[in-house]
């Protein structure tokens, strides 16, 4: 079987991604898009494997006992990323799964980088020697507004990474801007109505597959 297809939805807290990556995993398998004998495999970061779960809690519980610091949340982050990479996706895709993933290193220096303000150069070395240099054949950016962003999760409980306030999330949000222009992302705007981006979503799958027929 020929290698999988790696797919990956950013985008900031409330863009949708969950409710993205539920429609496309009901839709791909019936799609006529997958070749006969692929299976889906829908997985996210951080918390991907067993190892990961433990440490999304460390990374993510708003009431964590002890505030992990900035580097050394990147260099968690990393870790989460290195063993889901070789344990759950590249084994996948060298299987011929088609993988979906719930934010991968464009979310790390959305966050970390552009949030945070460590260095994006030293991150983009960090993102290399985690993933093996995997890349992403698609990534879809669901670009939403900070104020919708706000209202969709107004009734959740915030995360630690939520909390941080509306200046912070404003540099995540420009950090994705200028990630999504230099990787080549495809934007879809998720202010629609969900139906709409989960149609948009489906049509930037299908034109992908097409073109590279």
């Amino acid at each position: 079987m020929s290698k999988g297809l790696f797919i990956v939805l950013e985008g900031i807290d409330g863009c949708g991604k969950t409710t993205q990556l539920q429609a496309l995993s009901e839709w791909l398998p019936t799609s006529g898009l997958m070749p006969p004998g692929a299976q889906l495999l829908v997985t996210r970061e951080p918390g991907g494997t067993n190892l990961g779960c433990a440490l999304r809690k460390l990374l993510l519980q708003p009431r964590a006992p002890e505030r992990p610091e900035p580097i050394t949340e990147l260099i968690l982050y990393a870790a989460d990323r290195a063993q889901h990479v070789a344990t759950i996706i590249r084994p996948a895709l060298n299987a011929g799964y088609w993988v979906i993933c719930d934010r991968f290193t464009g979310s790390t220096a959305a966050y970390q980088g552009y949030g945070r303000g460590l260095n994006l150069g030293a991150i983009q070395d960090l993102e290399v020697i985690a993933t093996g240099d995997l890349q992403p054949d698609l990534t879809i950016w669901l670009d939403v507004s900070l104020a919708e962003s706000r209202r969709r999760r107004g009734g959740q409980l915030a995360d630690r990474i939520e909390r941080e306030g509306a200046e912070f999330l404003a540099r995540v949000a420009d950090g994705f801007l200028e990630l999504a222009m230099q990787r080549d992302w495809v934007c879809v705007n998720a202010d629609q109505p969900v139906g709409d981006v989960t149609k948009a979503c489906r049509g930037i799958i299908t034109n992908f597959i097409e073109a590279t027929k």
